[in-house]
């Protein structure tokens, strides 16, 4: 039995007694997972069959998550034993998100069945439960003591949270292998949700914007950061771990197809954040050391409508010219442009780019030399043979069967390790401290002894190599290499807008943020067929949404987190200063 305290001042938005309040959320939640055992609609006709009792599909499965995430965090409230870890702190705002989950998935998806049918007679008695569930919880969650008025103060993290009890280390292993895992089953369901359902995907987005969010609230991603912090490389490994078992849960090559793109283009972000992240330099052509690579390869791996068809390298020595190619056009283009700062600097980048783009069309023989095939590129690229293993066929591995996107999925996997490493050593060595400086303040970092133009040509020939690496492997996996690609921005990816919005959206400065980005960016559009013609905007209210509540990138960097926020944190208690600094800080203030 517990004894409710009151706190002065603490108020919910619906005037109800706390526990009424709880009452009221856990009814709602509870009410929800039951109608996702209940028909929403009697007609197959709507993406997903949500015609069955008993058996949940599509939404109805988003919603009995969302509901569940809500009802775990409202029971916290109730200090249900076994669940204190899940809310320390027994804040309002974990239970206000998930519950703004349950009823935007919820009336997301009774909308969504009454407009593509033609009307509220198509829904089900289900649907019906769930949109009067959804708005009971959210009701309750608004009834909920809560600190101020602002809507801010719904979205934040409690200031304070408890220390962390750590269990046994091989615990703390378990946990960040169950999280693993975790991830793993989201992205699997959300990249196997057909094209054609757009609906399902859009209540996925919702699910995952504010159940991440509420567990962000909750002060839940800070103690698993710290749990990676402690064990770094076994997380690292578990994710790569993860990443390898991805193919095995798609019966779809095409699928796999999406997964390999997203690691090139990944990859190519992580080379453009050593650019833009750690040295601070913008980029706006980047995508064209990416072509440089690919290119390169293409002209050298066997194409019967390569200038040198005769030549076919094996795929290491293909790789190597392709990042050779990159890395001495990094160094053409930086040794003379990057003495300027700025804006100068993006605009001479952005030139390179179209540059690279407009050549690269011309040289079909007759407008230029006759070498990249001008507008028709270089088609019929092979596929990679390596050490007798033909990437082109499927390989059957026990009862699975390995297609040829899985194939090509692996092999970028091995890359992206290999790059992920790259970027690490680099950024904690002397050199990634000397890009940090230069990012800071130039002028101070050259007054301290820092070759300002060589570390920044170092960073501008690295991304360069990186991004001609991945080229080589995006010839292949396309079979083809045209111009139209690699331009500033495009209706697909790649382009250089795209690169520089997953950098900036996923976090500048980590390894984490440019994969996430790049994934988010790359998925979204190909399952919401809509926003294809809208990329451009839609980046761009993502990217003011972004600098308005989250400047720092979903996945922050600690030292850019503390630069955007005031937490206090920079500031030095008195009580841990030595005497005679408190008297001197005393007497200054």
């Amino acid at each position: 039995m517990t004894t409710e305290t009151t706190t002065p001042g603490v108020r919910g938005v619906v005037p109800l007694p706390s526990t009424a309040a709880r009452t009221l959320t856990a009814v709602g939640a509870t009410a929800t997972i039951i109608s996702g055992f209940m028909s929403w609609t009697y007609t197959s006709e709507f993406p997903g069959d949500l015609t069955v009792y008993g058996y949940p599909a599509g939404l109805q499965i988003l919603a009995i998550v969302a509901a569940l995430l809500a009802l775990l965090f409202v029971l916290t409230h109730w200090d249900v034993r076994g669940l204190r870890w899940l809310n320390p702190t027994r804040a309002t705002n974990p239970v206000f998100l998930a519950a703004v989950a349950t009823f935007s998935v919820t009336w997301f998806s009774a909308i969504a069945i009454a407009v593509d049918l033609g009307g509220l007679a198509n829904l089900d008695p289900g649907a019906y439960v769930a949109a009067v569930g959804g708005l009971l919880t959210l009701l309750g969650a608004l009834a909920l003591p809560h600190p101020g008025d602002t809507l801010q103060e719904y979205l934040t993290k409690p200031d304070t949270m408890p220390q962390a009890t750590m269990p046994a280390p091989w615990v703390q292993r378990v946990i960040i292998t169950l999280a693993t895992a975790v991830g793993l089953v989201i992205f699997s369901y959300g990249i196997s949700i057909d094209n054609d359902d757009s609906e399902t995907f859009i209540g996925f987005v919702l699910l995952i914007l504010f159940g991440a969010w509420a567990v962000f609230a909750s002060g839940l991603l800070d103690r698993f950061s710290e749990l990676n912090g402690r064990y770094k490389g076994f997380a690292t490994s578990m994710a790569f771990l993860a990443a390898a078992i991805f193919p095995f849960t798609q019966s779809d090559d095409h699928n796999a197809n999406l997964g390999v793109n997203i690691l090139i283009f990944g990859t190519v972000a992580l080379g453009l954040n050593i650019v833009v992240g750690l040295t601070g330099l913008l980029d706006l052509g980047y995508v064209a050391f990416l072509g440089v690579g690919a290119y390169a390869a293409a002209l050298v791996s066997g194409s019967e409508f390569s200038r040198f068809s005769g030549v076919q390298f094996p795929f290491w020595a293909a790789a190597l010219t392709g990042l050779a190619a990159s890395l001495i056009f990094g160094v053409l283009i930086g040794a003379p442009t990057l003495r300027l700062r700025g804006d100068y600097l993006a605009i001479v980048t952005l030139g390179f780019g179209e540059i690279f783009r407009i050549a690269v069309n011309n040289m079909n023989g007759s407008s230029g030399p006759n070498l990249t095939n001008g507008p028709n590129g270089i088609p019929a690229i092979p596929d990679l043979n390596l050490f007798g293993f033909d990437f082109g066929i499927d390989h059957e591995l026990g009862s699975f069967t390995i297609g040829r996107f899985a194939n090509y999925f692996f092999l970028m996997l091995l890359i992206t390790a290999l790059v992920v490493i790259i970027f690490n050593r680099a950024a904690d060595s002397r050199i990634g401290r000397s890009w940090i400086a230069i990012r800071e303040d130039e002028t101070a970092a050259t007054a301290m002894g820092i070759n300002g133009f060589r570390v920044k040509l170092i960073a501008f020939a690295l991304g360069a190599s990186l991004a001609g690496l991945a080229g080589t492997v995006s010839a292949h996996v396309t079979y083809s290499v045209v111009p139209n690609p690699y331009q500033f921005a495009g209706s697909a990816p790649p382009n250089s807008a795209f690169l520089l919005a997953a950098v900036v959206l996923g976090g500048m400065g980590t390894v984490n943020g440019p994969i996430l980005g790049a994934t988010l960016l790359y998925l979204i559009p190909e399952k919401l067929g809509f926003l294809q013609n809208y990329e451009l905007l839609a980046f761009g209210i993502a990217l003011v949404l972004l600098m308005r509540f989250r400047p720092e990138g979903i996945i922050a960097n600690r030292r850019r987190q503390l630069e955007f926020h005031d937490t206090g944190q920079l500031d030095t208690p008195d009580d841990t200063l030595p005497t005679s600094t408190v008297g001197v800080t005393k007497a200054g203030a």
